[in-house]
């Protein structure tokens, strides 16, 4: 008998960690990490590539937003990184009213901290504060502070790298979307001093002829039912 309720117990909890399998990386142990990684995203890029209904606050026609926080990631030197470390999701009013700025998005914010900013060791209340010095602390180029011309991809990362000395090329990647360029992410150590990312965090921009737009191509359509 205690070998067949051993057996469904391990069976369960199987099962449980299949269902989930985000769970497994709650284990992490909350501020044990190595750096972080400032997620800058490219609003004109998401809001076009969406699904679904963009996020008003971000998206809708009165906004007019270039680089957005999308996060500020805990990250480990060999590439992988800790995630959803508790089950917290409250976000205290001050804090939101504090991150709109530079965040706009409340779902966002939400997600962001339930996934990565448990996992930092802080408080809601001060991983968003670090999460704003971040912001802070990196200066978008001027060419690309508002929406505006098109910016080639090989050049975004050289105008950052211009714009933020200390900044080297090891220490930040241009992600793009087909060929519209939409984050660019930038490595700092705890104490938000530029750092080498580690080897998985590296440009992907596979086509050559992708841009910074401030009307980046819509999504193609779904291929006819058959």
């Amino acid at each position: 008998m205690r070998k067949h309720a051993a057996l469904f117990m391990s069976a369960l909890v199987a099962a449980l960690f299949a269902a989930s399998p985000s769970w497994a990386q709650k284990r992490a142990e909350p501020g044990s990490f190595d750096y972080y990684v400032l997620t800058l995203s490219w609003s004109p890029t998401y809001c076009a590539r969406a699904k679904g209904t963009p996020d008003p606050d971000q998206c809708g026609a009165d906004r007019k937003f270039g680089f957005v926080v999308h996060g500020l990631w805990p990250q480990n030197k060999d590439g992988g990184y800790p995630a959803s470390c508790t089950r917290d999701r409250s976000l205290p009013k001050a804090v939101v009213d504090q991150t709109m700025p530079v965040m706009p998005s409340v779902g966002l914010m939400v997600h962001e901290w339930s996934k990565h900013g448990t996992c930092s060791g802080l408080n809601a209340t001060d991983y968003f504060a670090k999460l704003r010095a971040a912001h802070a602390k990196i200066a978008v180029p001027d060419g690309l502070k508002t929406p505006g011309a098109t910016v080639p991809a090989m050049q975004v990362e050289r105008l950052f790298l211009e714009a933020n000395p200390g900044l080297t090329a090891e220490g930040v990647a241009v992600v793009c979307s087909k060929r519209d360029v939409s984050e660019v992410r930038i490595c700092l150590d705890k104490d938000l001093g530029f750092v080498a990312c580690g080897p998985k965090l590296v440009d992907r921009c596979r086509d050559r002829s992708a841009v910074l737009s401030a009307n980046p191509a819509p999504p193609p359509p779904p291929p006819p039912a058959k």
